[in-house]
């Protein structure tokens, strides 16, 4: 090596290390204070390299690489701090702190995180049962980040998972599924098949696999299931009286549906309509994937600038409901080959948009397009506007929407040119806008808004588990 390659490597090396001291300290705030850490929204995962990712990742929001070097004095003072449960933007304080000329350390942050000092300590005392109804591909995933997010010992516990009567060496089946995913790569962790106790024991945590025809036949008591929160995942029941029917198992205190409701079942978009849930819902639907990626930014572009009226078109990867090959289906071409073809197809997406914003009623129309990827779709927004803008216009109001603390966990910004579809399996927010592609022309403007179909809604899902369990994270600063 030269002397120029020679500075490169020893100073990766020296942020690698640096990177790896954060990892204890990372840990222990989750542990032992509740406390997640995060780079202008997005989530840290304990590993030098992502760690290292995250701050370079700041380049898309400040303009510059956040040094490592920089943020660990930030994060071994929140490590002392006797902290709230809490979602802590380590990006946003390690900017502050570098702009910062009069206050000490200490001051700084005893000041920006003043709301999280109460000494209320963690949002849950207990952790709150989660039951699984069903175990597909949503099921699966919502199973990942529940085992993930259990590591406090004081959130969700995912308790059990419904499914039908059992088959042969169903439980070795049900764990290498969990173990092993095409799209998503394999479990971070291990998975054990507990076949004797028909049980999977993930990462510690032991789930109950119940098997059963009916709901309300169940007695999750008999497991030690108390005050569950039942994620409905099959879609056979969408409405009240359907999805009621959890509700008459004993243990259950909450259905949860990952479809969208019909009739009376409220439709939970996190981040916009949230605050709509109260305590005497007992049945909620989370929407579906598509209408999860565009309330968000619809809700943005209509605070702005208001919308006149619009089109939303979904290039969508094709689903398990659609054939491999051409057979009998009962709507009109998704019994065509799925990975052969594109698939033109209806969706209820820009009519359930009315439900969380019903300031758009009338306004929007909606239609889909399967094509021959198995995950992560585009959503066309074309929007007629109240006055004429700018892509500038539109890219800022979006790139702070994505910082901000209603929507952060919702809104993605991307500048990237070289972006594709694959580059965003496994996103954890649930609405990624291509800024580079924005179009405007007076009063009319194009968005292009990418979504992980399964994870990114999965997480959303899990927001609004996490509300019912009363899990609501402040976001500081």
């Amino acid at each position: 090596m030269n002397e120029s390659e020679m500075d490169h490597f020893d100073r990766w090396r020296e942020s690698e290390a640096t990177a790896e001291a954060m990892i204890p300290l990372m840990g222990r705030l989750y542990r032992e204070q509740d406390v997640i850490v995060y780079i202008y929204g997005r989530k840290l995962a304990r590993t030098s390299i992502d760690i290292l990712k995250g701050h370079r990742y700041a380049r898309q929001i400040i303009g510059r690489e956040i040094n490592v070097a920089d943020s660990l004095p930030i994060l071994e003072a929140l490590a002392d701090m006797n902290l709230d449960s809490a979602k802590v933007d380590l990006g946003k304080l390690t900017t502050g702190w570098l702009a910062e000329t009069q206050r000490s350390l200490p001051e700084y942050l005893n000041d920006e995180l003043s709301s999280i000092l109460t000494g209320h300590g963690r949002l849950l005392a207990e952790p709150t049962d989660v039951v699984l109804y069903g175990f597909g591909r949503i099921g699966r995933l919502l199973a990942r980040i529940l085992i993930d997010r259990a590591g406090s010992g004081a959130k969700l516990r995912l308790r059990a998972v419904v499914l039908r009567p059992q088959k042969d060496n169903d439980v070795e089946k049900r764990a290498s599924l969990l173990r092993r995913d095409s799209i998503h790569g394999p479990f971070e962790g291990t998975v054990i098949a507990d076949v004797e106790n028909n049980r999977l024991i993930a990462n510690g945590n032991p789930i109950q696999l119940i098997y059963a025809e009916q709901p309300e036949d169940i007695d999750y008591t008999a497991y030690g299931i108390k005050n569950a929160i039942i994620i409905d995942n099959t879609g056979a029941w969408r409405d009240h009286d359907g999805l009621s029917r959890h509700l008459a198992a004993r243990g259950a205190s909450r259905a949860l549906l990952t479809a969208p409701g019909k009739g009376t079942v409220k439709n939970i978009i996190y981040g916009v309509n949230h605050g709509e849930v109260t305590d005497d819902d007992r049945v909620l639907s989370a929407a579906s994937c598509t209408t999860n990626a565009i309330v968000p930014p619809l809700k943005v572009m209509n605070d702005c600038f208001g919308i006149v009226g619009g089109h939303v078109e979904t290039v969508h990867a094709y689903t398990n409901d659609q054939n491999l090959t051409d057979n009998f289906h009962k709507k009109a071409r998704r019994g065509r080959s799925a990975p052969l073809n594109m698939v033109i197809t209806e969706t209820g997406a820009a009519t359930a948009v009315v439900k969380a914003l019903p300031e758009l009623a009338g306004k929007l129309t909606g239609n889909a397009i399967r094509v021959p990827v198995p995950n992560v779709s585009l959503a066309i927004l074309n929007l007629t506007l109240e006055r004429d803008v700018t892509v500038d216009d539109i890219n800022q109001v979006l790139r702070d929407a994505s910082l901000s603390v209603d929507l952060g966990e919702q809104i993605d910004y991307t500048s990237s040119t070289e972006l594709v579809s694959s580059d965003l399996v496994g996103a954890a927010r649930t609405s990624i806008v291509d800024s580079q592609a924005t179009i405007a022309d007076h009063n009319r403007c194009v968005l292009y808004v990418w979504y992980d179909n399964e994870a990114g809604y999965s997480y959303q899902v899990v927001r609004v588990v996490q509300q019912l369990a009363g899990l609501d994270y402040p976001r500081v600063p």
